[in-house]
């Protein structure tokens, strides 16, 4: 009888519904299926009896790609009904780590970026935002829907395959003619994305030979559970259709009752949020819905319809942003909260869950094991004594699990890079459905954890830029991964004596020093790659800084973080340094005095050299431009020595109150950016040395803290400065 194709839009109901009717209305030989042939011989691991959506992740060396399920996939029902009717079910595509699909991670995609030109001239003539909206009009919300042949022809027709989809559907015609050679007078039904359909059925000449499916030196595949949130996640050519939510209820219950559903779900997620929702508002909703389906020719209410209904009913004042169902993309901030609740029904809240025969990768059972024996299986905080071998080897798992982004492992405190040495961690840890999908996921990565989460790390150094290079050995270390550090100390060490990004030196020479700083714990003591790293990261800063010139400018934080690293990197590794501290603070002091540096450069310089033990003359800072810039400067590089300096303080509170008002606005915040280097604590002890300075007794607390709301006090001063004026033009002052 020969082939009897159907094309599909892929998560379409109707289009799994037309499939379902061919497969009944045939009783096929075979029903062949655009899905990766390599599974053919585990078709069975997919009716165990999984709650859906689950889908296929399939990976190699190079590349990972999901083939995603739902139970209105037509691609399901085609294996759902294919296996009741008695035929053989294979599928026929190419297995998703072939080159083929190098750019492609959702197999189940649109296509729509292939044929824009065509769908955007349907839409202009059917008068519909998208082709989301189109496909809509045309056969969702149509009870027999007609002519989707021909609209696959029509979009096929303009279209270019490219390279991929040429091998693709090379290979699937082969299966095509094998299976109807074998079938002799029976047919063979084959469901495949309809922009692949009308180039199958110009293939049907040729070898009858079952073809060979490409085998791969590396890689698996695995089902994992899966979510309508992340079937909904993809978004221009890696999406399906949209809002699988609300599709759900289609291919549960028919497009009318989908509609009432979703008025119903989005009246009851507003009034969760207090969001105040009437009936008479309901009731509106739903006229409006079937005015709109009416009018646009519908049978039943399209999605649209429903939203366009909710969107007059809820929302009266004029919308920030278009709706998001008018074209593809997620809702930015500040949307109307009538948008959101309707995207949160829309997208539904279903979670699939595999079969507990369901075949998985070894480092699903591994990191379950870890977990049990290492107590890191349950729910709550847990503390870890990093100076204990059993809690660092707890720390260990948990970074691995973090760094691989395992969900449900959240650390709230610990080590990090460039900070004082931190001997304890705080993590949360809860469980998630999503965390199975995770793990399997991540075993494209190794077989053990520590395995998996070096694989991980490597990957993210390939392409790494410089800073990224030091989280990533910072990572590494609390991972206690030491064959990936060598390796990435090597190409920082390359790095740093290479670059002229200054902000990036002091990222990485910050992290680097919080490993030299945290040596015993981590075992990186006196490691001499770190030291290597650590030197020439410090004598490149010295070498830019001597020749960084320009004008006034707002004060770098990032610019100063490097200084302060350098500052660090003399007083704590000193001993891995080719340059003295002398040395150091040459270059520091004549930066310092370079009226060519940048005020904040100048001031970082000054407090470099006066961390390294010279003491700067304090009369000279009544001569600095910009000051508030200069300060922050000084103030993130020797704050401590700022502190015991009691001459100092004085003089910037002579400076200070010196000036004028509009001098004064002018300078705030550079001098708030300042100030900010400061805790509480200390900024009360700067006050108390002001209070004294003055020779004024009061409370330091009165001082550093406003009992008013600093707007309110603007807006005083605005008036008095307005009375002042009104009496000195009156002749009244």
């Amino acid at each position: 009888m020969g082939a009897v194709f159907v094309g599909v839009r892929h998560h379409s109901p109707a289009c799994a519904r037309l499939v379902a009717a061919a497969i009944e209305e045939h009783r096929p030989a075979y029903v062949l299926i655009e899905g990766p042939a390599d599974f053919n011989e585990r078709v069975d691991e997919l009716l165990l009896g999984h709650e859906l959506p689950i889908a296929l992740f399939s990976y190699s060396d190079t590349h990972a790609s999901w083939s995603p399920f739902c139970d209105y996939s037509p691609e399901w029902v085609a294996i759902t009904e294919g296996r009741r009717a008695g035929a053989e079910v294979r599928f026929i595509d190419l297995p998703a780590w072939h080159e083929a699909f190098r750019d492609v991670s959702n197999r189940y995609a649109d296509a729509e970026l292939r044929y824009t030109e065509v769908v955007d001239r349907l839409c202009a003539e059917f008068s519909v935002d998208n082709v989301d909206v189109l496909w809509d009009h045309l056969f969702e919300s149509e009870e027999d829907p007609r002519g989707m042949d021909e609209y696959f022809d029509l979009v096929r027709g303009t279209a270019t395959a490219d390279d991929g989809d040429s091998a693709r559907e090379e290979y699937m015609a082969r299966w095509v003619r094998a299976a109807v050679a074998d079938a002799g007078d029976r047919p063979v039904v084959v469901i495949t994305g309809g922009f692949h359909t009308p180039a199958l059925k110009a293939k049907l000449d040729g070898s009858t030979d079952w073809p060979e499916v490409p085998e791969r030196e590396k890689g698996a595949s695995y089902l994992v559970p899966y979510s309508h949130r992340r079937l909904d996640a993809f978004t221009g050519y890696q999406s399906g259709m949209p809002s699988p939510g609300y599709y759900q209820q289609v291919w549960e219950n028919g497009s009318r009752r989908a509609a009432d559903w979703l008025v119903e779900s989005v009246a009851t997620r507003l009034r969760r949020k207090q969001q105040p929702v009437s009936t008479a508002d309901l009731i509106a909703a739903r006229t409006q819905a079937g005015a709109l389906a009416r009018l646009r020719g519908h049978a039943n209410p399209a999605r649209t319809d429903v939203l366009d209904g909710l969107t007059s009913a809820l929302i009266s004042e004029d919308l920030t942003q278009p709706p998001p169902w008018t074209r593809r993309g997620t809702l930015q901030p500040g949307a109307h909260p009538a948008l959101v609740e309707m995207l949160g029904a829309l997208g539904g809240s279903k979670v699939g869950r595999l079969h507990a025969s369901t075949p998985a990768p070894p480092l699903v059972n591994a990191v379950q094991e870890l977990l049990r024996t290492h107590a890191l299986d349950h729910e709550g905080k847990i503390s870890l004594d990093l100076t204990d071998p059993r809690a660092l080897e707890r720390s260990r798992i948990l970074h691995r699990l973090r760094v691989l982004r395992i969900p449900g492992f959240e650390r709230t405190s610990g080590p990090s890079e460039g900070t004082q040495p931190r001997l304890d961690e705080q993590w949360t840890l809860r469980p998630v459905d999503e965390r199975l999908a995770a793990l399997i996921e991540a075993a494209e990565n190794g077989a053990t954890l520590e395995e998996a989460a070096g694989v991980a790390l490597e990957r993210r150094s390939r392409d790494a830029a410089l800073r990224e290079l030091a989280e990533i050995l910072f990572d590494a270390v609390l991972c206690g991964i030491s064959t990936l550090s060598g390796r990435v100390k090597e190409s920082l060490n390359e790095g740093v004596r290479e670059t002229g990004d200054l902000a990036a030196l002091g990222q990485v020479l910050s992290g680097v020093l919080g490993l030299w700083r945290h040596d015993r714990l981590f075992g990186t003591r006196r490691d001499p790659l770190l030291g290597d790293v650590i030197d020439a990261g410090t004598t490149r800063v010295l070498w830019l800084i001597e020749g960084l010139h320009g004008g006034p400018a707002p004060a770098d934080p990032q610019r100063l973080k490097a200084m302060a690293a350098t500052r660090d990197a003399v007083l704590h590794a000193g001993t891995a340094l080719s340059l003295d501290s002398a040395d150091v603070a040459g270059v520091a002091i004549r930066v310092s005095n370079d009226g060519e540096a940048p005020p904040d450069l100048r001031g970082a310089a000054l407090g470099l050299a006066w961390a390294l033990g010279t003491q700067p003359d304090v009369r000279k800072v009544r001569s600095i431009e910009a000051l508030g810039d200069w300060l922050a400067g000084l103030f993130a590089v020797a704050r401590e020595e700022v502190l015991a300096s009691p001459d100092l303080v004085g003089v910037l509170d002579e400076l200070v109150s010196a000036m004028t008002e509009d001098e004064f606005l002018v300078a705030l915040p550079a001098l708030r950016l300042a100030f900010g280097y400061f805790p509480p604590r200390e900024r009360e002890t700067i006050a108390a040395t002001v209070l004294d300075h003055r020779g004024v007794e009061g409370s330091v607390r009165g001082v550093t803290k406003l009992g008013a709301d600093p707007m309110v006090v603007a807006e005083a001063m605005a008036v008095e400065r307005r009375v002042d004026a009104l009496l000195v033009k009156g002749g009244l002052a």
